[in-house]
């Protein structure tokens, strides 16, 4: 692949940046106490927030606080205060989570560690140093990769029917106004038998009602092949299925790590390429820059770059 147009050109010079770990939000109707990883620049004020969740995967610490720092070190360096919850499904908690946590997957715990922490960020800021009064808490946004991208498409608008009782749930949280979905599920009429037996909640996914802008990222070459029998298209469902304004990035080459997205180095990557986590990095922070602020140009700027390139790494299309 090209190599990238250099961030500095759409998003200014990255500033340090400061990385607070773990901040406990002490939660007695949890199974256990809930801990993040905040990273915020050092320097400006009116700081947007960037609730990332993580996804399952095979590595034990990655799905956590711990992972995502590719992403999570880069959207702070460029202005914006990411906050990392370990949800309750996560390896970190030990071999025994799906009992001793309340069962797996937290598809519903997932959305409400995100509100639990919109709640509470009064306790969030004054837990790292320098933080408090920086926040624009109107200016909100859910990422998400893979299974966090589920998650992340509920509190966008998504919808489903709780296997369990037959209820339809309904997850989103007005306080988000903008959202990243990144190697995200797709419908639930194209499921393997394995993901029906384990993740029934998987069948009635609704995005027809997920009506808060949001960037899909997809690769091209993201299978998925134990989750869909429906090849990479899946992954853009989200992007298909939900009304407008919504944009969807493919990237040339990419399979579900996209590149890597989910920490440095890291061996359960199948596609590993530093350039494509870093497009990754760059186009999500300009089209959550424009999200927040119509007035900014960097969405535009960095698709008319992509565009331009002689071997583009991707495409974008939007509705």
């Amino acid at each position: 692949m090209s190599e990238p147009t250099p961030a500095a050109d759409v998003l200014g010079r990255p500033v340090p940046v400061l990385s607070v770990s773990p901040v406990t939000l002490p939660a007695h109707d949890r199974a256990v106490d809930l801990q993040l990883r905040v990273s915020a620049p050092v320097t400006g004020s009116g700081l947007p927030v960037v609730l990332l969740s993580h996804g399952l995967g095979f590595s034990h610490h990655l799905s956590s606080l711990h992972g995502y720092a590719p992403l999570a070190s880069f959207w702070a360096a460029h202005g914006f205060v990411v906050i990392q919850p370990t949800h309750l499904d996560s390896r970190t908690l030990g071999e025994d989570r799906g009992t001793a946590a309340g069962g797996v997957p937290h598809w519903r715990s997932r959305a409400e560690d995100m509100w639990r922490v919109l709640d509470r960020l009064d306790e969030v800021e004054e837990a790292v140093p320098g933080l408090a009064g920086r926040l624009d808490r109107s200016k909100v946004a859910v990422a998400g990769h893979s299974m966090g991208g589920h998650t992340a498409s509920l509190l966008l608008g998504a919808r489903l029917t709780d296997p369990d009782d037959g209820a339809e749930v309904k997850l989103a949280d007005p306080r988000i106004t903008a959202g990243v979905l990144l190697a995200a599920p797709g419908r639930g009429d194209a499921l393997t038998d394995f993901t029906v037996e384990h993740y029934p909640f998987f069948l009635t996914t609704d995005f027809s009602r997920m009506a808060t802008p949001a960037l899909i990222v997809a690769g091209d070459k993201d299978d998925s092949a134990f989750l869909t029998v429906a090849g990479p298209q899946w992954h853009a469902d989200p992007y298909t299925l939900a009304p407008g304004p919504k944009s969807l990035l493919t990237l040339f080459g990419a399979e579900h790590g996209l590149g890597g997205v989910s920490g440095y180095d890291v061996a359960e990557t199948t596609d590993e390429d530093p350039a494509r986590v870093a497009a990754v990095a760059r186009l999500t922070a300009a089209y959550l820059r424009s999200a927040f602020d119509p007035d900014d140009p960097a969405w535009q700027t960095a698709g008319a770059q992509l565009a331009a390139e002689s071997a583009p790494f991707g495409r974008i299309e939007s509705k």
